[in-house]
């Protein structure tokens, strides 16, 4: 998988604590500079464009910082819409019934990559 030309590097495995921080990486969304995010959920990594499902504004309301209390679910900070991070459906407030933009993740030898896909590229150098 790491001889994969099309796989970013994003972060090492160990950054992404369960239920914790995420962490920010940068893309081209639809042709504009923008973030995307990884956090860990069950033991398993979720990537999504960072940008809310009702305004596209990022979510985090302190770098890094994407989910509620709980722990339970990823929460924008402005409008307080919650999200379950094993899907990026949107279970309550302004965006009922959206979804944030996933972005495929792999995690393998104890690093995680980002693909790129049609819509969500690595940035322009």
């Amino acid at each position: 998988m790491m001889s994969d030309p099309t796989l970013v590097l994003v972060c090492s495995s160990d950054a992404v604590l369960e239920g914790g921080r995420g962490v920010r990486f940068a893309v081209r969304a639809f042709g504009d500079d923008a973030t995307g995010f990884v956090v860990r959920f069950e033991g398993k990594v979720y990537a999504y464009l960072n940008r809310c499902a009702h305004v596209p504004i990022e979510l985090d309301w302190a770098e890094g910082e994407f989910f509620e209390s709980s722990g339970l679910y990823l929460m924008c900070s402005t409008h307080g819409a919650i999200y379950i991070p094993e899907s990026g459906y949107c279970a309550g407030g302004p965006c009922k019934g959206g979804r944030l933009r996933p972005i495929t993740v792999h995690e393998t030898d104890g690093k995680i990559y980002w693909q790129p896909d049609e819509l969500i590229r690595p940035p322009q150098a």
